[in-house]
């Protein structure tokens, strides 16, 4: 689908008066593995700027570029620009990219050129862009730290993007509000767990001691994956993806996808409840003929303990029995991480209510940040991705997510947000007329 057009541009050497040669910059097209490359060893790189994710995004596009800029010869800054038809012409998206630098302001102009060279070779109206660069941290409560990279702003709007706000809430095409978690000191499951919020982490062996065991799936082996994530979809009121988008993800991106499900055992669950339980009513047994030959107020503690654990295995007993009238194995949440060389990413999961007490979304990203990231030494960086960046208010739709993600530990990453580059005047300001006028419409109702 990419065309190959002509996007060469040279910034020609020029000899500085003490001899020196400046640097030479060219803007080139590329191929899908140069991005690669790039990606994988770029301090902005993440998969939405990768070859495979512009064979996912494909059908739903109607074009593609692959755009790089070239400093003395070596591939220093690139983007895959997707591109689709508005009411007045094609738009292109940059997700969580341009990969490009900061430090070295001729890079920006030059992608920027580029960008704009093949925008108005498909007669584009605009190209928005979603930097992947932290414009502020934040610590687990929201507070500040340090101060926000006014720098980033200032170095494109000075190539002629418009940024377009500070939001909040989850966005609709690229999150600027992300969790991340670290894992400096963290060296096993020991420490991984210390390191969580004592809720998460009751949460965490909760789900373990109640059945819930996790495996990871194949691109053949996708369809309670995605029967889950379109009844969490239906319930929470977004649109969830089919099972053949899932297959296209996991087949297009191999080995980097994971596909986590997360089931309860419930045949193996009720088998060791009822061994569990047969063992702690002999043991009362032993203890009550103890007490008639020797009463005593220790062995009566420990009686009176023993007859309320029973109470409470019989309970979990009865659930047990429940649970295994409905199959062996019950699918009950899945996950879905995405794996870069800079990060893990937490893409997406979904959960069946009806199985919220045994805790299996809190198991599902322990497992994935212990075997995808702590188990390796070279990934220290977990992404949970979306949070709507508002801390002080209970009522926020994006309150239970918030608190979910803050038990694992970790900090909100800012991100500078949505750049517009207009490329046919005109037909930009007609856009922005119409996008201004909508919220006029409604405020008149």
């Amino acid at each position: 689908m990419t065309r190959k057009t002509d996007l060469r541009d040279h910034a020609h050497a020029m000899p500085h008066h003490n001899g020196r040669t400046e640097l030479i910059y060219d803007i080139t097209p590329i191929t899908f593995n140069q991005l690669d490359l790039l990606s994988a060893g770029h301090p902005q790189g993440g998969f939405q700027q990768t070859g495979h994710m512009a064979h996912l995004a494909e059908p739903d596009v109607d074009d593609m570029d692959l755009i790089g800029v070239t400093r003395n010869g070596v591939l220093s800054a690139g983007c895959l620009i997707a591109w689709t038809r508005g009411r007045l012409g094609l738009e292109g998206s940059i997700w969580l990219g341009p990969l490009c630098a900061l430090d070295d302001p001729k890079l920006l102009e030059h992608i920027t050129r580029g960008i704009r060279l093949a925008a108005r070779r498909r007669h584009a109206v605009s190209v928005t862009c979603w930097p992947n660069i932290e414009y502020q941290r934040h610590d687990a409560d929201g507070n500040p730290i340090g101060a926000p990279d006014t720098m980033i702003l200032d170095a494109y709007r000075s190539c002629g993007w418009k940024h377009q706000g500070f939001d909040t809430g989850y966005g609709k095409v690229v999150n600027r509000w992300n969790w991340i978690r670290t894992f400096d000191g963290i060296k096993d499951e020991r420490t991984l767990l210390a390191s969580y919020k004592p809720r998460t982490r009751w949460s965490v062996n909760r789900a373990k001691t109640s059945g819930v065991q996790i495996r990871e799936l194949t691109a053949n082996d996708l369809g309670m994956f995605a029967s889950i994530e379109q009844k969490t979809a239906r319930r929470r009121g977004f649109t969830a993806r089919d099972e053949n988008y899932y297959r296209r993800f996991k087949e297009t991106f191999g080995s980097r996808a994971h596909f986590m499900l997360a089931e309860i055992h419930a045949g193996e669950l009720l088998t060791r409840l009822t061994a569990e339980y047969d063992k702690l009513a002999e043991r009362l047994d032993l203890l009550r003929t103890q007490y008639e030959n020797h009463p005593t107020s220790r062995i009566k503690r420990q009686e009176d303990d023993i007859t309320r654990n029973l109470t409470a295995m019989e309970h979990r007993l009865n659930e047990a029995r429940a649970l295994a009238s409905r199959g062996s194995v019950i699918p009950v949440a899945c996950a879905l991480f995405v794996e870069h060389r800079r990060e893990i990413v937490y893409l997406t999961a979904g959960a069946l209510p009806e199985y919220r007490s045994y805790q299996a979304p809190a198991l599902l990203v322990h497992e994935g940040m212990l075997r995808l990231c702590v188990n390796r030494s070279r990934m220290p960086r977990f992404n949970m991705y979306g949070i709507t960046g508002v801390f002080n208010d209970p009522d926020d739709e994006g309150r239970g997510v918030l608190e979910f993600k803050q038990g694992f530990d970790g900090h909100a990453e800012e991100l500078v947000g949505a750049c517009t580059l207009p490329t046919s005047t005109i037909r930009y300001k007609l856009v922005e007329a119409v996008h201004a006028i909508k919220p006029l419409k409604k405020a008149g109702r």
